[in-house]
């Protein structure tokens, strides 16, 4: 079980990460490019093609989790706006949830790249709902806002590197103290 929700907060994470912020990639710059990454990680088939429309909720989605990990991460944004936006995506999938075998289950109703990006929102939805969820978060860098697994005991990490975005955050707020 564990293994399970581990794969389903490191799909949640890896999704997230498609941008890189600082470097200005994007593993889904292109329509073509969601297919493969939907393809790469089991989500999609290879005769499932992406529209420009998919490709846009697509990042939609995206930053709209990205903005729900920077709250868990003590940084104020528009959780109303970020929770409306995958409300949205979630009926556009058909994402529905069932009771399965004695447990709950969320199924997107869409087959292609929208069941693929529904099967991205039940894994939010699965980490959501069984706790893990909480140990997700957006690193506190605004340049950076990578997602992290926070796997510290006390789920106190606030920075995807210590030793890159901790050591940034550290080093200006020691200029501060000197200026």
């Amino acid at each position: 079980m564990l293994m399970q929700v581990m794969s389903h907060l490191e799909l949640v994470r890896d999704f997230v990460n498609t941008a890189d912020l600082e470097d200005g990639e994007d593993e889904l710059a292109d329509p073509r490019r969601l297919q493969h990454w939907l393809l790469s990680h089991g989500l999609a088939q290879v005769d499932d093609r992406a529209t420009e429309h998919e490709l846009e909720a697509a990042r939609e989605i995206r930053e709209a989790i990205r903005e729900l990990l920077r709250a868990q991460n003590g940084i104020e944004v528009d959780l109303d706006a970020a929770s409306a936006i995958l409300d949205r995506a979630s009926r556009e999938t058909g994402l529905a949830v069932r009771f399965q075998d004695g447990a709950i289950r969320f199924v997107p109703g869409d087959a292609g790249v929208a069941g693929g990006l529904g099967r991205v929102l039940a894994a939010v939805g699965l980490t959501m709902a069984d706790g893990s969820w909480r140990r997700l978060k957006a690193c506190r860098s605004d340049t950076c806002r990578w997602a992290f697994i926070d796997n510290a005991r006390n789920m106190s990490r606030q920075w995807c590197d210590m030793a890159v975005c901790g050591n940034r955050a550290k080093a200006r707020a020691f200029r501060s103290r000197r200026a």
